[in-house]
């Protein structure tokens, strides 16, 4: 039986045994869903990070670390205007974090440092008081402490070896929350669900639902990736205990048909709605094979003459036996496709282009994803 015959038998055996199709598994609302007003809000700031162990900037090569070198030591009485120093152990760093929403004044938030000059490590380095801006301009955050920098460096006379990027790391809950944004919840008499992936049939669902839940109509659907829930008559004690009570409904979320491949390692991964029309598919496997064999010949001994190499190369092509004309039958899902593939020992990367072939084909309706 060659591959070819097997290759219709597994797919005559599989479409035959009717296979159930997966039960849809439903998702919790606020897993598909933000909400609006519901978010966090980027910081940043510029500081120095002190105690290296020679790792810090060359200051000639990064004049803006003695600017804020001799700026921090003026504002803490220290009068170097004019003076020459080049310490190795300070590097300028920027420092970045996250400010969660609905954050209170005293609580604490982990921060990124990254290194900006040509400091080689900030491992050991201590990040001296940074106060982190968010796009208003205004300050929310001050961070301060020890940085756990995320690698290791070691370097001899001759040879450099890095592990990791030891030019950033982080630091634990090393930031304090001085501010708070101004965002009174309780006052929302409205608030829209904005979905994660716009969909029309997710949308309706999710506005389904919100209304079985509650009294009366409170939710509408705007568009694929908008639903305006309506708070106010919500019969609820607050909107925090509405909000509360939606985002644990569950949801039948629909998804495009997709298929996703990665070249360099040969992964696919597709959904359970791909589907195939009626299509025949061939592939074979060509090999080109070159060898170069060169041969030196020399002059007779106490003669004239120069050693020559004279070139040989050896070409050749062989084509090895592949999956013959094969008909796919119309409304195949591609794991049943992917399947018979696998059962006739098809590498990923040949899988892949016959999944390129077949969509280029206009047979496999799905979206194909190439990364």
């Amino acid at each position: 039986m060659n591959r070819l015959m097997i290759f219709c038998t597994v797919l005559g055996m599989m479409i035959a045994a009717q296979l159930q199709p997966a039960a849809a598994q439903s998702v919790r609302i606020k897993d598909l869903v933000e909400f609006d007003g519901v978010r966090s809000n980027d910081l940043v700031g510029y500081g120095l990070v002190v105690g290296l162990d020679g790792t810090g900037d060359g200051l000639r090569n990064a004049p803006f670390t003695e600017e804020i070198m001799t700026n921090i030591l003026e504002r803490l009485g220290v009068n170097v205007t004019g003076e020459q120093f080049r310490p190795k152990n300070v590097a300028a760093v920027f420092v970045t974090g996250r400010l969660p929403p609905f954050a209170r004044s005293g609580g604490q938030i982990d921060v990124t440092v990254s290194a900006i000059g040509d400091a080689k490590s900030l491992l050991g380095g201590t990040l001296i008081m940074t106060p982190l801006n968010a796009a208003d301009g205004q300050i929310y955050a001050v961070a301060q402490g020890t940085v756990i920098a995320g690698g290791a460096a070691a370097e001899g006379d001759a040879a450099r070896v890095v592990q990791g990027v030891p030019t950033s790391g982080m630091i634990p809950a090393g930031a304090r929350i001085e501010r708070e944004v101004d965002f009174d919840f309780s006052e929302l008499s409205s608030l829209r669900l904005a979905l994660r992936e716009p969909d029309f049939t997710t949308a309706a669902r999710i506005e389904q639902v919100i209304n079985r839940a509650f009294p009366g109509r409170i939710a509408r659907m705007s568009d694929s990736g908008t639903i305006s829930v309506d708070l106010f008559n919500a019969g609820t004690r607050s909107p925090a205990h509405a909000v509360a009570q939606i985002e644990n409904l569950a949801v039948e979320p629909e998804r495009r048909a997709r298929v996703v491949v990665d070249q360099r390692s040969g992964t696919i991964v597709m959904g359970r709605d791909v589907r195939i029309s009626r299509v025949a598919v061939s592939q074979g496997n060509l090999t080109l094979r070159i060898e170069e064999a060169p041969i030196a010949v020399q002059p007779n001994p106490f003669s004239e003459g120069e050693t020559v190499v004279i070139p040989r190369t050896e070409a050749e092509v062989a084509e090895e036996p592949g999956i013959g004309l094969a008909e796919v039958p119309g409304g195949t899902s591609l794991s049943e496709v992917i399947a018979g593939l696998n059962a006739l020992g098809v590498s990923p990367r040949d899988m892949i282009d016959i999944l390129k072939s077949i969509k280029a084909a206009g047979a496999l309706h799905a979206e194909f994803v190439v990364m």
